[in-house]
């Protein structure tokens, strides 16, 4: 059996880019082959997860389905921020300026995942993710203490829509507070690498100095980038970001297009502001907010959930999301964001009633895909999970 992911990084050097042409050969080879193993007949003799783990004891980065990626560097940015430097395995198909990945792990033996926007330029054959340790961050705090150089995290392939267009406008701004630079900083580095000719004004509100993000590397490119202005708010001396003084800041406001990324406070004020004065300048905003739970209209009486794969069930009163049901009855489902937005805990509802706690809506559609972690059960139900 010939497998294309054993083409994986030299331990001499990070070679040369990979070419499209290879990692299209690549996923034309694993295609047939994962679908082959997905065969009934074939499922019967050996499991893709047997194929999967025996390759992963030849090499931590081969897989025939997943985006593996080494980590190289890690990188202090500030007291509380590190950027992880990644080398990924032959399936990764690149990126967008402004997309995320989600990084999946296991934490006291529980598979999580969460989203993490890209902080490289696209093109590049390693790529970034840059994560602020959050005190009550499950994910973020293992990040910083569990994971060295040299271990290899599990990724998806790129996400998101907070993407440039590919012809960028003439007037930009980049606007970002706190850790929500990251994204931003991806769109303005690969603004340089395609030598943008135009005018952007990249803006980010932090703290302090002690607080700012990629300080010397936002240094580096303000002195070679004569697109850029480059303005940062430090809170700490000059008080919040309002629209208002935003609008001092960057008097041609109503000009610019707008990417902003921050706290949701902090970009909801930014669009009450465009929407009270008019502004029909496109504003982009990229968040990893979901949207505020319903309360169940479930009537609270018992229904059982069957899970196929692992044959497993518990009774629920149909009250709270389908995801917190099953933790509590002791199963570890896999999940990210636990708010609707990544969809790692998505899977085939196949039978059954249940409810959208953010919609409201009701659905008894067999085979339709749902959230744990948004959905609650209405009915009997069985997942294929």
């Amino acid at each position: 059996m010939s497998l294309a992911v054993l083409s994986t990084p030299s331990r001499h050097g990070p070679g040369p880019r990979r070419s499209t042409v290879s990692t299209r050969w690549v996923h034309a080879v694993n295609a047939p082959l994962v679908k082959a193993l997905h065969h009934p007949w074939v499922e019967s003799i050996v499991r893709l997860s047997a194929v999967e783990d025996a390759l992963v004891a030849l090499h931590p980065l081969l897989s025939l389905t997943q985006v593996r990626a080494r980590v190289l560097r890690i990188v202090d940015e500030t007291a509380s921020t590190q950027t992880f430097v990644l080398q990924p395995n032959a399936l990764w198909l690149g990126a967008q300026a402004g997309q995320f990945v989600r990084v999946q792990l296991e934490i006291n033996g529980r598979r999580v995942e969460r989203a993490y926007s890209l902080s490289s330029r696209p093109g590049t054959r390693r790529i970034a993710i840059t994560v602020k340790r959050q005190d009550q961050g499950l994910a973020s705090r293992h990040l910083h203490a569990a994971v060295k150089v040299g271990d290899v995290l599990t990724i998806s392939q790129a996400l998101g829509e907070f993407v440039l267009p590919s012809v960028p406008p003439s007037r930009m701004l980049l606007l970002s507070a706190g850790s929500g630079i990251t994204p931003v900083m991806a769109m303005l580095r690969d603004l340089r690498a395609r030598r943008y000719q135009g005018d952007v004004v990249f803006l980010h509100v932090c703290k302090s100095q002690a607080d700012l993000i990629f300080a010397a590397q936002l240094k580096a490119i303000a002195a070679d980038f004569a697109e850029l202005s480059l303005v940062v708010h430090y809170t700490a001396g000059a008080g919040p970001l309002s629209p208002e003084v935003l609008a001092v800041e960057v008097p041609d406001l109503a000009q610019r297009s707008t990417w902003m990324c921050g706290p949701t406070g902090f970009m909801d004020a930014v669009s009450g502001y465009w929407q009270r004065e008019g502004i029909n300048a496109p504003l982009m905003r990229e968040q990893f907010v979901g949207a505020a739970l319903l309360p169940s209209t479930a009537p609270g009486t018992p229904v059982n959930v069957s899970l196929i794969s692992s044959g497993a069930s518990f009774t629920t009163w149909g009250t709270e999301p389908l995801l917190v049901q099953a933790e509590r009855a002791g199963l570890s489902p896999k999940h990210g964001c636990r708010i609707g937005i990544c969809r790692s805990c998505q899977c085939v509802k196949t039978s059954g009633t249940v409810e959208n706690l953010q919609t409201g809506e009701v659905s008894s559609a067999p085979n339709e895909l749902i959230r744990l972690c948004i959905s609650t059960a209405r009915s009997d139900v069985v997942l294929a999970l």
